[in-house]
Protein backbone atom coordinates (compact mmCIF):
# COMPACT_ATOMS: atom_id res chain seq x y z
CA UNK A 1 0.00 0.00 0.00
CA UNK A 2 1.14 3.52 -0.77
CA UNK A 3 1.55 5.73 2.29
CA UNK A 4 -1.04 8.44 2.82
CA UNK A 5 0.45 11.59 1.25
CA UNK A 6 1.31 14.53 3.49
CA UNK A 7 0.31 17.79 1.82
CA UNK A 8 0.89 21.27 3.18
CA UNK A 9 -0.93 24.49 2.38
CA UNK A 10 0.93 27.77 2.78
CA UNK A 11 -1.80 30.38 2.67
CA UNK A 12 -4.06 32.74 4.60
CA UNK A 13 -6.84 31.96 7.06
CA UNK A 14 -10.46 32.79 6.23
CA UNK A 15 -12.45 32.64 9.49
CA UNK A 16 -15.62 31.70 7.61
CA UNK A 17 -13.91 28.50 6.45
CA UNK A 18 -14.80 28.82 2.79
CA UNK A 19 -11.38 29.71 1.45
CA UNK A 20 -7.72 29.67 2.44
CA UNK A 21 -6.09 27.23 4.83
CA UNK A 22 -9.32 25.94 6.35
CA UNK A 23 -10.82 25.13 2.95
CA UNK A 24 -7.55 23.59 1.80
CA UNK A 25 -7.45 21.23 4.78
CA UNK A 26 -11.04 20.16 4.09
CA UNK A 27 -10.18 19.36 0.47
CA UNK A 28 -7.04 17.44 1.48
CA UNK A 29 -9.00 15.39 3.99
CA UNK A 30 -11.89 14.67 1.63
CA UNK A 31 -9.48 13.35 -1.00
CA UNK A 32 -7.38 11.06 1.14
CA UNK A 33 -4.38 13.23 2.00
CA UNK A 34 -3.08 14.24 5.43
CA UNK A 35 -3.21 18.02 5.64
CA UNK A 36 -0.62 20.33 7.21
CA UNK A 37 -0.85 24.11 7.29
CA UNK A 38 1.55 27.04 7.41
CA UNK A 39 -0.14 30.37 8.13
CA UNK A 40 1.05 33.14 5.80
CA UNK A 41 -1.72 35.63 6.65
CA UNK A 42 -4.70 36.17 8.91
CA UNK A 43 -7.80 37.82 7.51
CA UNK A 44 -10.94 39.31 8.99
CA UNK A 45 -13.31 37.90 6.40
CA UNK A 46 -16.77 36.48 5.86
CA UNK A 47 -18.81 35.51 2.82
CA UNK A 48 -19.35 39.16 1.90
CA UNK A 49 -16.11 41.06 2.52
CA UNK A 50 -12.53 41.14 3.71
CA UNK A 51 -12.27 43.80 6.41
CA UNK A 52 -8.68 43.29 7.52
CA UNK A 53 -5.43 41.45 6.77
CA UNK A 54 -2.58 40.74 9.20
CA UNK A 55 0.65 39.07 8.08
CA UNK A 56 3.06 37.36 10.48
CA UNK A 57 6.70 38.45 10.78
CA UNK A 58 8.72 36.72 8.08
CA UNK A 59 11.00 35.23 10.76
CA UNK A 60 8.05 33.38 12.27
CA UNK A 61 6.83 32.29 8.82
CA UNK A 62 10.28 30.89 8.12
CA UNK A 63 10.23 29.12 11.48
CA UNK A 64 6.86 27.50 10.68
CA UNK A 65 8.15 26.13 7.38
CA UNK A 66 11.54 25.02 8.68
CA UNK A 67 10.08 23.26 11.72
CA UNK A 68 7.48 21.41 9.66
CA UNK A 69 9.80 20.28 6.86
CA UNK A 70 12.48 19.20 9.32
CA UNK A 71 10.13 16.55 10.70
CA UNK A 72 7.36 15.71 8.24
CA UNK A 73 7.77 14.19 4.79
CA UNK A 74 5.95 16.62 2.51
CA UNK A 75 4.70 15.07 -0.72
CA UNK A 76 3.05 18.14 -2.25
CA UNK A 77 2.68 21.83 -1.50
CA UNK A 78 -0.23 24.13 -2.20
CA UNK A 79 0.54 27.86 -2.25
CA UNK A 80 -2.32 30.30 -1.73
CA UNK A 81 -2.56 33.85 -0.39
CA UNK A 82 0.87 35.23 0.52
CA UNK A 83 0.10 38.93 0.75
CA UNK A 84 3.44 40.73 0.58
CA UNK A 85 6.68 40.61 -1.38
CA UNK A 86 8.67 39.69 1.75
CA UNK A 87 6.38 36.73 2.42
CA UNK A 88 6.62 35.56 -1.20
CA UNK A 89 10.42 35.82 -1.02
CA UNK A 90 10.57 33.90 2.25
CA UNK A 91 8.33 31.09 1.02
CA UNK A 92 10.29 30.79 -2.21
CA UNK A 93 13.58 30.68 -0.31
CA UNK A 94 12.47 27.93 2.08
CA UNK A 95 10.87 25.80 -0.64
CA UNK A 96 14.13 25.97 -2.58
CA UNK A 97 16.09 25.06 0.55
CA UNK A 98 14.00 21.95 1.15
CA UNK A 99 13.76 21.11 -2.56
CA UNK A 100 9.98 20.92 -2.27
CA UNK A 101 8.28 18.88 -4.96
CA UNK A 102 4.87 19.07 -6.60
CA UNK A 103 4.32 22.72 -5.72
CA UNK A 104 0.88 23.87 -6.89
CA UNK A 105 0.73 27.66 -6.90
CA UNK A 106 -2.66 29.33 -6.89
CA UNK A 107 -1.77 33.03 -7.35
CA UNK A 108 -4.51 34.39 -5.08
CA UNK A 109 -4.88 38.10 -5.74
CA UNK A 110 -8.52 39.10 -5.35
CA UNK A 111 -11.28 37.67 -3.13
CA UNK A 112 -14.77 36.90 -4.44
CA UNK A 113 -15.86 40.12 -2.73
CA UNK A 114 -13.47 42.10 -4.91
CA UNK A 115 -11.01 42.82 -2.10
CA UNK A 116 -7.33 42.71 -3.09
CA UNK A 117 -5.32 40.06 -1.23
CA UNK A 118 -1.88 40.48 -2.84
CA UNK A 119 0.10 43.71 -2.73
CA UNK A 120 1.05 44.97 -6.18
CA UNK A 121 4.77 44.88 -5.43
CA UNK A 122 4.43 41.21 -4.53
CA UNK A 123 3.36 40.24 -8.05
CA UNK A 124 6.85 40.78 -9.48
CA UNK A 125 8.33 38.72 -6.65
CA UNK A 126 5.81 35.97 -7.36
CA UNK A 127 6.88 35.87 -11.00
CA UNK A 128 10.59 36.00 -10.26
CA UNK A 129 11.00 33.80 -7.18
CA UNK A 130 8.02 31.49 -6.76
CA UNK A 131 6.71 30.59 -10.21
CA UNK A 132 10.07 29.09 -11.26
CA UNK A 133 9.72 26.60 -8.39
CA UNK A 134 6.12 25.71 -9.16
CA UNK A 135 5.19 22.39 -10.71
CA UNK A 136 1.80 23.83 -11.65
CA UNK A 137 0.19 27.26 -11.56
CA UNK A 138 -3.59 27.64 -11.50
CA UNK A 139 -4.55 31.26 -12.31
CA UNK A 140 -8.03 32.38 -13.27
CA UNK A 141 -8.39 34.83 -16.14
CA UNK A 142 -8.01 38.09 -14.14
CA UNK A 143 -4.99 36.64 -12.32
CA UNK A 144 -3.46 35.63 -15.64
CA UNK A 145 -3.86 39.19 -16.84
CA UNK A 146 -2.07 40.53 -13.75
CA UNK A 147 0.78 38.01 -14.07
CA UNK A 148 1.29 38.94 -17.73
CA UNK A 149 0.63 42.66 -17.23
CA UNK A 150 -2.10 42.58 -19.84
CA UNK A 151 -5.87 42.48 -19.98
CA UNK A 152 -7.62 39.28 -19.05
CA UNK A 153 -8.60 37.04 -21.97
CA UNK A 154 -12.30 36.90 -22.76
CA UNK A 155 -12.46 33.98 -25.20
CA UNK A 156 -11.11 30.45 -25.45
CA UNK A 157 -9.05 31.51 -28.45
CA UNK A 158 -7.33 34.22 -26.40
CA UNK A 159 -6.86 31.75 -23.55
CA UNK A 160 -4.65 29.60 -25.78
CA UNK A 161 -2.11 32.38 -26.26
CA UNK A 162 -2.28 33.36 -22.59
CA UNK A 163 -1.62 29.76 -21.49
CA UNK A 164 1.42 29.69 -23.78
CA UNK A 165 2.74 32.96 -22.32
CA UNK A 166 2.17 31.75 -18.77
CA UNK A 167 4.12 28.57 -19.52
CA UNK A 168 7.03 30.78 -20.56
CA UNK A 169 7.20 32.01 -16.94
CA UNK A 170 8.03 28.45 -15.81
CA UNK A 171 11.30 26.57 -16.36
CA UNK A 172 11.54 24.92 -19.76
CA UNK A 173 13.99 22.24 -18.66
CA UNK A 174 11.52 20.12 -16.68
CA UNK A 175 7.88 19.08 -16.53
CA UNK A 176 5.77 22.09 -15.52
CA UNK A 177 2.08 22.79 -16.07
CA UNK A 178 -0.34 25.67 -16.44
CA UNK A 179 -4.01 25.23 -15.57
CA UNK A 180 -5.73 28.35 -16.87
CA UNK A 181 -9.22 28.51 -15.39
CA UNK A 182 -11.92 29.96 -17.63
CA UNK A 183 -14.68 30.53 -15.09
CA UNK A 184 -14.70 34.27 -15.88
CA UNK A 185 -15.51 33.73 -19.57
CA UNK A 186 -18.64 35.63 -20.59
CA UNK A 187 -21.88 33.79 -21.30
CA UNK A 188 -22.55 30.17 -20.58
CA UNK A 189 -19.20 28.90 -21.82
CA UNK A 190 -16.92 27.28 -19.26
CA UNK A 191 -13.52 26.03 -20.37
CA UNK A 192 -10.23 25.39 -18.59
CA UNK A 193 -6.95 24.80 -20.42
CA UNK A 194 -4.21 22.46 -19.19
CA UNK A 195 -0.85 23.03 -20.88
CA UNK A 196 2.62 21.59 -20.35
CA UNK A 197 4.42 23.43 -23.13
CA UNK A 198 3.58 20.67 -25.61
CA UNK A 199 0.02 19.44 -25.19
CA UNK A 200 -2.90 21.85 -24.78
CA UNK A 201 -5.90 20.07 -23.29
CA UNK A 202 -9.35 21.62 -23.34
CA UNK A 203 -11.35 20.79 -20.21
CA UNK A 204 -14.95 21.89 -20.72
CA UNK A 205 -17.37 22.22 -17.85
CA UNK A 206 -20.98 22.98 -17.09
CA UNK A 207 -21.91 26.10 -15.13
CA UNK A 208 -23.91 25.47 -11.99
CA UNK A 209 -26.35 28.19 -11.02
CA UNK A 210 -25.50 29.06 -7.42
CA UNK A 211 -24.05 31.95 -5.47
CA UNK A 212 -21.96 29.51 -3.41
CA UNK A 213 -18.62 29.92 -5.15
CA UNK A 214 -16.49 31.21 -2.28
CA UNK A 215 -13.14 29.44 -2.26
CA UNK A 216 -13.53 27.55 -5.53
CA UNK A 217 -9.99 28.41 -6.63
CA UNK A 218 -8.51 27.41 -3.28
CA UNK A 219 -10.45 24.16 -3.32
CA UNK A 220 -9.44 23.20 -6.86
CA UNK A 221 -5.73 23.84 -6.36
CA UNK A 222 -5.82 22.00 -3.02
CA UNK A 223 -7.60 19.05 -4.60
CA UNK A 224 -4.91 18.88 -7.29
CA UNK A 225 -2.16 19.00 -4.65
CA UNK A 226 -3.85 16.21 -2.70
CA UNK A 227 -4.27 14.01 -5.76
CA UNK A 228 -0.94 14.50 -7.54
CA UNK A 229 1.04 12.26 -5.16
CA UNK A 230 -1.68 9.63 -5.45
CA UNK A 231 -1.64 9.53 -9.26
CA UNK A 232 2.15 9.41 -9.71
CA UNK A 233 3.19 6.24 -11.49
CA UNK A 234 -0.09 5.95 -13.34
CA UNK A 235 -0.95 6.78 -16.92
CA UNK A 236 -0.90 10.54 -17.48
CA UNK A 237 -0.77 11.27 -13.75
CA UNK A 238 -1.11 15.08 -13.97
CA UNK A 239 -4.07 14.96 -16.32
CA UNK A 240 -5.71 12.32 -14.12
CA UNK A 241 -5.22 14.44 -10.98
CA UNK A 242 -6.59 17.58 -12.62
CA UNK A 243 -9.63 15.84 -14.07
CA UNK A 244 -10.43 14.18 -10.74
CA UNK A 245 -9.96 17.48 -8.87
CA UNK A 246 -12.29 19.32 -11.27
CA UNK A 247 -14.91 16.59 -10.86
CA UNK A 248 -14.61 16.85 -7.07
CA UNK A 249 -15.03 20.64 -7.20
CA UNK A 250 -18.05 20.51 -9.50
CA UNK A 251 -19.77 18.04 -7.17
CA UNK A 252 -18.87 20.24 -4.18
CA UNK A 253 -20.45 23.25 -5.92
CA UNK A 254 -23.54 21.26 -6.88
CA UNK A 255 -24.01 20.18 -3.25
CA UNK A 256 -23.29 23.62 -1.76
CA UNK A 257 -26.97 24.46 -1.26
CA UNK A 258 -27.02 21.78 1.47
CA UNK A 259 -25.02 24.27 3.56
CA UNK A 260 -26.21 27.57 4.98
CA UNK A 261 -23.17 29.72 5.69
CA UNK A 262 -23.37 33.51 5.58
CA UNK A 263 -25.32 35.89 3.39
CA UNK A 264 -22.88 36.45 0.54
CA UNK A 265 -20.93 34.00 -1.63
CA UNK A 266 -21.26 30.82 0.40
CA UNK A 267 -18.70 28.00 0.46
CA UNK A 268 -18.72 24.82 -1.56
CA UNK A 269 -19.49 21.53 0.22
CA UNK A 270 -16.07 19.93 0.65
CA UNK A 271 -17.50 16.82 2.33
CA UNK A 272 -20.41 16.28 -0.05
CA UNK A 273 -19.44 12.63 -0.59
CA UNK A 274 -18.86 11.91 3.11
CA UNK A 275 -21.73 13.55 4.97
CA UNK A 276 -25.21 12.10 4.88
CA UNK A 277 -27.66 14.34 2.98
CA UNK A 278 -29.66 16.62 5.22
CA UNK A 279 -33.39 16.05 5.57
CA UNK A 280 -35.58 18.19 3.28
Amino acid sequence: MKPVPNVVTIAGVDPSGGAGVLADLKAFSALGAYGCGVIAALTAQNTRAVTGVHTPPVEFLRNQIDTLFADVRIDAVKIGMLGTADIVRTVADRLAHFEARLVVCDPVMVAKSGDHLLAREAVAMLREALLPQSFMITPNLPEAGVLLESRAPDSVREMYRVAERLRELLPTSSERWVLLKGGHLPGGELMDLLFDGDRMLELPGERIETKNTHGTGCTLSSAIAALLPQTQGGLRPVESAVRAARDYLMRAIAASDRLSVGHGHGPVHHFHALWAPTAP
